[in-house]
């Protein structure tokens, strides 16, 4: 594990993990003992219904109490529960601490998956009026869930996670990476991801620097990272979420780190936040960050925000429920810069190899279908089978139009009955793509069933429509490439 330090001693995180097994004290095992309905109100923050399902006090119930339901508890009880841990390494470890008469959590010790258990600090929520830690690590969050959907999950033989906190992505990235590389700025969190690893047998390097610095030189896989994203003037105050960057300017500077990083082939992934200025498009701006950089990049919008809301939630997000002087010198400065909006989303790169790599910037806001990273590995294929393939390539191959695709048709009551005012194939799973189409389109997907060639079905589209075969097997290249892109319809191997 390196030099850092965890926070329990070696033998100390073998015996909390033989307390936690031995108490049943796992994601599977709380929901049995709760039930759903208490399992339920434990995820709206009401913990009535799991509180009396507690009441006896033996390990199970006592680990649910303090580390769920943020509980003080008698000191003998505690003391049971994390047996064989001593009372005395888990206080100075942090794990709890002292409150009033009895014990409370003094760490976040969350149950994950199957059987992981995650290390991070109490959340804000837990401790009101308690201001966070500058290297406050953070635990499994929004955003935190959303990397680990969105990554491609193949079998690598090295893997990098830049600005690990808690280790929750390089828990992830251990069950499919023969070797993983992490990497935090904060030795203190260092201290954590070392802990998380040990606690759940895995082996990880854990690098002390400032995202890529420590890993200079060298290259993986594959590398993710849910960075210090936020946008604003630069100032630091806590390291989980400030870079010290003005702007979006962290976004930026990993996508112009990405070729040095990635071996060929390789695929880097990272959450990000950008700034919609007024007056310019925000796409454009964003796909400029991978300008001359060589790889294929995709990057999809899942949410917006107005600057107020930004900076109340960020403010909150710390403790912070009441400074109007920090909101307002914030708010000066997206005011100052023309910021309208911000916007939170993914970026995946690869390393192709290509002399023509595909930038693509949208707007993906609808509810998609997990995984999200089983779709990003899928587009990235559709790239790779696009990407050799001219005109006459497309022409030759076959298509069938995808499972479940749908047409939902808008028209409108006329004198002479329905008039169609505009078509739509819907795709019901996935990505749920929607797209308008022209009755030339409906008609070629209509006959996508994979026993002609494309070349062949324009020629029977050309008759049926009185127009040149050739006029329309030119129009119909980019938009075919099109609809494979988004997978309306998929080629048919030979």
């Amino acid at each position: 594990m390196d030099e850092h330090d965890m926070l329990l001693s070696p033998a100390g995180v073998d015996a909390l993990r033989t307390a936690l097994t031995d108490a049943g004290y796992t994601a599977n095992g709380i929901a049995s003992r709760l039930g759903a309905a208490a399992t339920s109100g434990v995820a709206r923050n009401d913990f009535r219904a799991a509180l009396r399902a507690t009441e006896d006090r033996d390990p199970l119930g006592t680990l649910i109490r303090v580390f769920i339901c943020e509980q003080t508890e008698p000191e003998a009880a505690v003391a049971a529960a994390l047996a064989p841990l001593s009372l005395d390494e888990a206080l100075a470890g942090g794990l709890v601490e002292r409150h009033g008469d009895g014990l409370r959590m003094g760490l976040d010790l969350e149950p994950y998956a199957d059987d992981w258990w995650v290390l991070a600090d109490v959340p804000a929520s837990a401790r009101p009026g308690r201001p966070l830690h500058a290297e406050h690590v953070l635990g499994i969050g929004g955003a935190t869930q959303t990397l680990i959907g969105a990554t491609v999950r193949q079998p690598v033989e090295t893997a990098l996670d830049l600005g690990t906190g808690s280790g929750v992505q390089a828990l992830h990235l251990g069950t499919h990476a023969r070797r993983v590389t992490a990497t935090d700025l904060s030795e203190r969190a260092l201290r954590f991801a070392a802990t998380t690893a040990a606690l759940n047998g895995q082996d990880w390097e854990l690098l002390r620097g400032d995202l890529v610095a420590p890993v200079a030189g060298r290259r993986f896989d594959l590398v993710v990272s849910n960075p210090p994203f936020v946008v604003g003037p630069g100032t630091t105050t806590h390291v989980y979420r400030d870079s010290g960057r003005v702007g979006d300017a962290i976004g930026a500077e990993l996508a112009a780190a990405a070729p040095g990083l990635l071996t060929e082939g390789g695929t880097m992934q990272y959450l990000a936040n950008w700034v919609h200025v007024t007056g310019e498009d925000w796409g454009e701006r964003v796909a400029g960050w991978f300008a001359g950089t060589g790889l294929d990049a995709w990057v999809i919008q899942r949410e917006v925000a107005d600057p107020m809301a930004y900076v109340n939630l960020w403010l909150t997000d710390v403790g912070h429920t009441a400074d109007p002087h920090r909101a307002a010198a914030w708010l000066d400065w997206f005011d100052a810069h023309k910021v309208e909006a911000i916007g939170f989303g993914i970026v995946s790169l690869r390393r192709a190899g290509h002399a023509d790599p595909v930038v693509r910037v949208e707007d993906l806001r609808q509810r998609v279908e997990v995984p999200l990273g089983d779709r990003v590995a899928g587009w990235f294929d559709r790239q790779d089978w696009l990407r050799v393939r001219d005109t006459e390539g497309l022409l030759a191959a076959r298509y069938r139009a995808a499972d479940g695709l749908q047409l939902r048709q808008e028209a409108t009551m006329g004198d002479e009955g329905w008039a169609v005012d505009r078509q739509v194939l819907a795709m019901p799973r996935g990505l749920r793509w929607t797209e308008e189409i022209d009755p030339l389109v409906l008609a070629l997907v209509g006959g996508a069933d994979g026993r002609l060639s494309l070349r062949d079905q324009l020629a029977l589209l050309a008759v049926a429509h009185d127009v040149p075969a050739e006029e329309l097997a030119e129009a119909a290249g980019p938009i075919v490439a099109h609809l494979v892109e988004r997978g309306f319809i998929e080629p048919v191997a030979d």
